[in-house]
């Protein structure tokens, strides 16, 4: 027997008890029309949730088609009471609507407050339109306290996801509820009534058609966007009253309950609150969601915080667990899990737990073991009270790696298509859990997999981070760190801004980039991206010959040189023409090079570090000029024949090296740099130290020499003695006041060494003490207390 009427089954989003009990109340309503809280742009694609290759956890995506980036999602997991509502109506033909606020108006009022609060002034007090304080009532949390709970969380999950004989008995004759389930959601509703009684009159969100001045209307969380969001869905089951239907569910989160039956308002009052509302143009498509986001707010202000917990505790029920069973199964999956890593985790040992998580739930006054107990259980005694490999447990169990499908035929943004078909091609299929791909590039279908995850970063999709490739001096090999976030969902309709197909879009941003752009090391560093993603350079490259024509800063000169000096060297292994690039390669060495030494002299300190920062990238990517390639084919050096820029950039090393006004820090690195080229020999680079490093000079400025030219690499000291004795004979000769302030300086030089380098340094130091006084010289009776303290301290015994 069904009941007629409009029956409101008042629910927590993501809550596995609550799915059961509306399955329950469904079965015995049979109603003629289910109404979820959502937004009704879904209705129209909710059939293909009932498609075989839908899987949850999935996510309705609303955006905004103008902006895409203002976007909001509506997640469903397999215990989520929407999902359960809609499949259900979904698999018996029963007509079903979401009937929320719509997202074209909800995505309007955030982008009305995002304005008003760039407004000058705009951060004084929030106040809500109806006079009262933002801080909505907790529901859950006012319930969990009258019930003497501390923890809301652990309130809902004894009252209701623990909650055994969730079924339906009957209905009575005179169209009560009769069973437990729909008694439950009376219940909860009279107890949200009661809890909202004292809530003032909504007031509109708009006046006039004009936006009220405050940003707090629109807050998703607030009780002028509440109301009308509830008087939106009070209009929808006055529409579907109107058109006939008798029996109709409504299933919606448990605070907006008492408020959903149309008599709770008047046609006229909520036509006030919805009149006016802003409104933009949206789009709505299904995406693959995973497991971990479930725990994040969503576009129904829900989240939950162990997703895999809740599956679990889901999957028991379908199968006819009882609590119990449930908690000594889950510890089965954990006691499997720290085996997988290696820990014995035996029956045995899963038999105990179990009895402890009973005690311990009783103990804390709670019906049955939830997963705190269990947390606790198998921290004491699976773990061994090593909380390490429960780590791996919470992710792969308590949240879990789920990452939800949807059919191919969903709907899609071209892009989005074209990404699809690209993964399918390469064989990259996206996965919630991160994965290492490593790239072999003479590879047709290691070139194609590296297109792609170029392409992508570029268009801000990041898929893919690039990680080690391992020991190689080559550059055949890529390797990539690869994890999927359904939120690049958004990153991919905000792409197809640009284009319909990955490649052109890529190149469509780039060449945007390249206009906007004035940074020549960022013009640069575009040039090797597109080179990698094998996209057209020409754009970027006539900007940035145009820029760097008209820039005096040698900084950003020197700063593009190592990328495109990169690009020249390696490029060849794509197959790409170079041409372009080092011609803009020569002319903007030529300039650093003309420029450097004038740019060099008297700096700040903080200015030094600076330029000396741009030389050493510059003379990197100028190095690779002259350096044979470890894989390309051979051929023709672009930038090789007559006086290069390796040539013009010498010279320019030479002049500061030798520049009396140039900063310790920049002329000694230069000084370094000749050397380790081969360009001066070491008795040039000894005199040149020893003149630094003068009583004459200045000892903070023969320090910063110093850091400059062995920056951070003791190798030089160690093979060249006479340029040990240099500094040997300059530290111990600087007066002890001086010493003082160069102890900062010395230290952050002599720090960078490794432990091997100081402690041959010593060695090598200590040999060269011939000189050191004997011990007929020294005064024994003064030393003796010394020494009897050092052997006290290291445990000699002494007579």
């Amino acid at each position: 027997m069904t009941t007629p009427g409009v029956h409101v089954l008042g629910i927590r989003h993501h809550g596995p008890g609550s799915a059961q009990s509306v399955a329950a109340a469904l079965a015995a309503l049979e109603p003629d029309l289910v109404l979820v809280e959502g937004p009704p742009e879904l209705t129209p694609i909710l059939p293909l949730l009932a498609d075989v290759d839908t899987a949850p956890p999935v996510a309705g995506l609303v955006y905004a088609a103008d902006e895409p980036s203002r976007a909001a999602f509506y997640p469903l997991a397999a215990f989520s009471p929407e999902w359960i509502t809609t499949r259900w109506a979904l698999d018996r033909t029963v007509p079903v609507q979401w009937i929320d606020l719509p997202g074209a108006q909800s995505l309007a009022l955030r982008a009305a407050v995002e304005a008003a609060r760039a407004e000058p002034g705009a951060d004084g007090p929030v106040v809500d339109p109806a006079g009262v304080d933002l801080a909505v009532t907790d529901p859950i949390g006012a319930l969990a306290a009258a019930a003497g709970y501390d923890d809301p969380e652990r309130w809902w999950e004894d009252a209701v996801e623990h909650r055994s004989g969730a079924v339906v008995d009957s209905v009575d004759s005179d169209g009560t509820a009769g069973g437990t389930a729909l008694e439950h959601f009376a219940g909860l509703t009279e107890a949200i009534a009661e809890l909202r009684r004292d809530e003032p009159a909504p007031a509109p969100l708009v006046d006039d058609a004009k936006l009220l001045d405050t940003v707090a209307a629109a807050l998703p969380t607030g009780p002028a966007t509440t109301a009308v969001r509830e008087a939106a869905m009070r209009k929808a089951v006055r529409a579907a009253l109107k058109a006939g239907h008798e029996r109709i569910a409504v299933v919606c989160g448990a605070w907006h309950a008492p408020a959903i039956d149309p008599k709770t308002a008047s046609v006229s009052a909520d036509n006030r609150l919805l009149r006016g509302l802003p409104k933009c143009k949206t789009a709505a498509a299904w995406i693959p969601w995973t497991a971990t986001r479930l725990s994040q707010d969503s576009g129904y202000g829900a989240g939950v915080a162990s997703p895999g917990w809740y599956r679990h505790l889901y999957d028991s029920r379908v199968r006819g667990e009882d609590p119990e069973t449930a908690a000594s199964s889950w510890l089965v999956r954990v006691a499997r899990e720290l085996r997988a890593q290696g820990l014995a985790a035996s029956p045995a040992a899963v038999v105990d737990a179990a009895r402890l998580a009973r005690t311990l739930a009783t103990l804390r006054g709670r019906p049955h073991p939830g997963l705190a107990e269990l947390d606790d259980a198998a921290l004491t005694v699976l773990a061994d009270g090593e909380r390490l490999p429960l780590t791996l447990v919470h992710e792969n169990l308590v949240v879990g790696p789920d990452l939800g499908r949807v059919p191919d035929n969903a709907p899609l943004v071209p892009l989005a298509a074209d990404l699809q078909r690209l993964q399918r091609s390469c064989r990259l299929k996206p996965a919630a859990k991160s994965q290492t791909v490593t790239l072999d590039l003479r590879t047709d279908s290691g070139r194609a997999r590296s297109v792609l995850l170029h392409r992508l970063t570029l268009l801000g999709i990041d898929w893919g981070e690039p990680a080690d490739a391992g020991r190689t001096t080559g550059t055949f090999k890529e390797a990539w760190e690869l994890v999927w976030d359904p939120a690049l969902a958004v990153a991919v309709v905000e792409a197809g801004m640009y284009g319909t197909t990955v490649a052109s879009a890529a190149a469509a941003k780039v060449a945007a980039q390249a206009r906007e752009s004035t940074d020549l090391a960022t013009l640069s560093a575009l040039v090797d991206a597109c080179l990698l993603a094998e996209l057209p350079v020409g754009d970027v490259v006539r900007a940035l010959a145009d820029r760097a024509a008209a820039h005096s800063e040698v900084s950003e000169l020197l700063g593009a040189l190592e990328p495109l000096a990169r690009v020249c060297r390696y490029g060849t292994v794509r197959d790409v023409d170079t041409t372009q690039v080092a011609q803009v390669l020569e002319a903007t060495a030529l300039r650093a090079a003309i420029g450097l030494p004038g740019a060099a002299v008297s700096l700040a300190d903080d200015a030094a570090l600076a330029l000396r920062a741009a030389m050493e990238s510059a003379h990197r990517g100028l190095l690779l000029l002259d350096a044979p390639a470890p894989d390309a084919d051979p051929g023709p050096d672009p930038v090789s024949t007559g006086p290069g820029p390796t040539d013009q950039w010498t010279a320019a090393l030479r002049e500061v090296a030798a520049h009396d006004q140039v900063p310790g820090l920049i002329g000694g690195r230069a000084a370094r740099m000749l050397l380790d080229a081969g360009h001066v020999d070491r008795d040039a680079v000894q005199l040149r130290m020893s003149r630094a490093l003068s009583v004459a000079a200045d000892p903070i400025d023969g320090a910063g020499w110093l850091d400059g030219f062995l920056a951070g690499d003791a190798m030089v000291l160690l093979h060249d003695t006479a340029l040990l004795g240099v500094v040997d004979e300059w530290l111990t000769g600087v007066p002890v006041e001086v010493f003082d302030d160069l102890l900062p300086l010395l230290r952050r030089t002599f720090a960078e060494f490794s432990t091997a380098e100081r402690r041959n340094l010593g060695r090598q130091l200590s040999r060269r003490s011939d000189d050191a006084p004997s011990a007929d010289t020294l005064d024994t009776t003064r030393a003796t207390p010394a020494a009897l303290a050092v052997a006290n301290l290291i445990g000699w015994k002494t007579a």
